[in-house]
């Protein structure tokens, strides 16, 4: 255990599970990830959002949320995956359809591993994105400024966290993006 700091983590569900909606499910993940030790302090509205890329599936339910915890990224992540896991994640494809999806989208200012792993990630282009996973966490997530599905839900929970390699707070970023994809995220 160590210094407490802020998280912020996306949600995302598009596939129903044991009769719930994705709605029903975002919920319900939020709900064990306090009664699992993280103190959420702050949760988004939901958003409908396109499934990316066109058509690959329904539409998403999109949230997000801001919490507080002492845990090291390392047993953040890990409990993130036991919960997708709970909820019936399975990873066969990258951006496939999924019950659950819980992404940490930054910890406090922290860049992870370093400048340069960051700054290869956020570079990469997408059709290589579609393909490769880093193998070790990347802080802040390395596609948070393309992403209007984070940034909206986002602007709810931490619209003045700064990025720390852009310099831009989630409303900057969000602001930045095509106002056709921000339109396209609707509050449900």
């Amino acid at each position: 255990m160590g210094t407490t700091q802020d998280v912020l983590i996306a949600l995302g569900a598009n596939l129903p599970l044991d009769g719930d909606l994705p709605a029903d499910t975002l919920r319900k993940a939020i709900r064990i990830l306090r009664a699992g030790g993280l103190d959420v302090v702050e949760e988004s509205r939901f958003f409908k959002t396109p499934c990316f890329p066109a058509g690959a599936g329904p539409d998403y339910i999109n949230a997000a949320i801001r919490c507080r915890t002492d845990w090291r990224p390392e047993k953040i992540l890990e409990f993130l995956h036991k919960v997708e896991m709970d909820f019936g994640r399975v990873r066969l494809s990258r951006w496939g359809g999924r019950t659950l999806d819980l992404d940490i989208i930054a910890i406090d200012n922290q860049i992870s591993p370093d400048r340069d792993t960051v700054r290869q990630w956020m570079e990469l282009p997408v059709a290589q994105q579609m393909q490769a996973a880093p193998k070790q966490l990347i802080l802040p997530h390395p596609r948070i400024q393309d992403r209007a599905f984070v940034l909206v839900p986002l602007a709810d929970v931490a619209p003045g966290w700064k990025h720390p390699l852009l310099g831009k707070t989630v409303t900057e970023l969000c602001d930045e993006l095509p106002a056709e994809a921000r339109a396209a995220v609707v509050a449900v």
